[in-house]
């Protein structure tokens, strides 16, 4: 038995001299010189007390080291768990004390908010950076030669926590044959072989930087432009150098409003992905008016990894996500059947992407994964008579913000508790930086003056920043139906036009 991703992804990386990772300024990482990261990093985390099956969490910036421990776990057999870097520690709290890692990396200026934290959860707590004691000091020195762990491809990789809409977090279980075999496909279906060069602004706590970027990369043995985040100057000077990029809405709409980015700039480059959030029509159009390059969007999900995406050789189709990939079925239900083409349903997908289930989550896992084989995805959507897959809304009013996920109960839960509010209503409304902006309505209690920014400033240490509401007002009642249920849509339609 092998260890199907140290296999694919990290071994051959040995045999590489070229660069495998070029960071800011002049320097580079070769392949051997990568896996040689790798594999003190393992040796670390075996002499730390990780076995296989233990979880690895990890809250750090974007780093060559944050990959290599990436690679570093599941190369041993341990369950890799990245969380989002502007997490609070009261929200890390949740995710420690649910998967009970048996390690904790974190960047040293949050470690002594993060030690009651990692402490209460049982979880030994390093940090990454190279300070004495720390993760990356403890890797000096350490052999250079790794001995993978045995894994069968149905074996735990990775998990991923994506909001509930009740509020509690949920852990999405990941295979390594989820995570490689999804790999394999889309560099098939995008072309990329050991030639291309990606851009990669994205950051890696996240399905789309971590499992699509960067494996995808590893796989067919080209190069990273390993940026520590979208930062417009160095995206741009890095352009000329690139092949390809995968990004998310506001990375497109940012570089079109620089001049400086021209046809020019990009008559190299042959792919430009964008996911993560839906991409408005007219930045497809733009893009293409700028740069004689169509974008190619796809569709997925952390449970899911990529379902579908526009063809690379074919009709790019703006408002929707393309086909659903080689290997991957997609089908569009409605009240238990299947419905035709052109009508609106919950999307369902099967394939070997879609994940073990939710950690810990039995019941949960059954409502949403069905004994045979099929994810409700909570996504609403239709396919054309092409055969175009598009989403057309959510059904549980998730709102995706810069390529990020937020349930609006989980804000609305904060906002109620703020000082004068009697109730709130937190929804997606159109922006266009972002895609979507979560939008607060706040209905004050009687005899109270409300201020909204007021409210807003109470939100900045209980949540992360991309959960905080960009704006707010103030209504003297939420709009409700018969049965007494808060009418979001009426609430979205009324502000749509509020970043316009």
């Amino acid at each position: 038995m092998t260890n199907p991703l140290y296999a694919a992804l990290f071994a051959p990386l040995t045999l590489r001299d070229s660069p495998v990772l070029q960071l800011p300024g002049e320097a580079a990482l070769t392949g051997r010189a990568f896996h040689d990261m790798i594999a003190q990093a393992a040796h670390v985390l075996q002499a730390a007390g990780v076995g296989a099956g233990e979880r690895v969490a990890v809250q750090v910036g974007k780093s060559p080291q944050a990959l290599a421990v990436y690679a570093a776990t599941v190369s041993i057999g341990a369950v890799f768990l990245p969380l989002n870097t502007a997490y609070t520690p009261a929200e890390v709290a949740y995710f420690l004390g649910d998967a009970q890692p048996s390690l904790f990396l974190c960047d040293p200026a949050r470690a002594d908010a993060l030690a009651p934290v990692a402490a209460a959860s049982g979880a030994r707590l390093m940090t990454l950076d190279g300070a004495k004691g720390s993760f990356a000091a403890a890797m000096a020195g350490q052999p250079t030669t790794l001995a993978p762990a045995p894994r069968a491809p149905g074996d735990l990789a990775a998990i991923l926590y994506t909001s509930g809409t009740t509020g509690r977090s949920k852990g999405a279980m990941l295979s390594h044959d989820n995570l490689l075999s999804n790999a394999r496909v889309l560099a098939d279906l995008w072309a990329f072989t050991d030639k291309d060069v990606l851009l990669h602004a994205l950051p890696i706590f996240h399905t789309h930087g971590l499992f699509v970027a960067s494996n995808i990369s590893f796989l067919t043995g080209g190069q990273m432009i390993f940026l520590p985040g979208f930062d417009l100057q160095q995206v741009l000077a890095a352009l000329p150098r690139a092949t390809a990029m995968m990004g998310v809405p506001t990375f497109y709409t940012r570089l079109l409003d620089d001049d400086r980015f021209t046809r020019d700039l990009v008559a190299h480059m042959r792919l430009f992905v964008s996911g993560s959030a839906p991409l408005l029509a007219e930045t497809h159009q733009a893009f293409q008016a700028r740069t004689g390059h169509r974008i190619l969007e796809r569709y997925g999900m952390t449970e899911t990894n990529m379902n579908t995406s526009n063809p690379y050789e074919g009709e790019r189709r703006a408002g929707t996500v393309g086909f659903p990939l080689p290997g991957v079925e997609l089908r569009i239900m409605a009240e238990g059947a299947e419905v035709p083409p052109g009508e609106v349903g919950g999307i369902e997908v099967r394939g070997p992407n879609v994940f073990l289930g939710y950690w810990q989550m039995p019941e949960k896992t059954a409502e949403e994964l069905r004994p045979d084989g099929w994810f409700i995805t909570g996504d609403l959507g239709r396919i054309d008579a092409d055969g175009y897959v598009q989403i057309v809304g959510r059904a549980k009013d998730l709102v995706i913000t810069g390529g990020y996920n937020v349930y609006p109960i989980e804000v609305e839960m904060v906002l109620d508790e703020q000082p004068g509010v009697l109730e709130s209503a937190v929804v997606g409304v159109p922006h266009p930086d972002f895609g979507e902006a979560v939008f607060a309505v706040l209905v004050p209690q009687k005899g109270v003056t409300l201020q909204a920014e007021a409210v807003l400033e109470g939100l900045k240490d209980r949540l992360a920043r991309f959960k905080q509401p960009k704006a707010a007002v103030v209504v003297d009642a939420l709009p409700r139906n018969t049965m007494g249920k808060v009418q979001k849509a009426e609430l979205r339609k009324t502000y749509a036009g509020w970043f316009a």
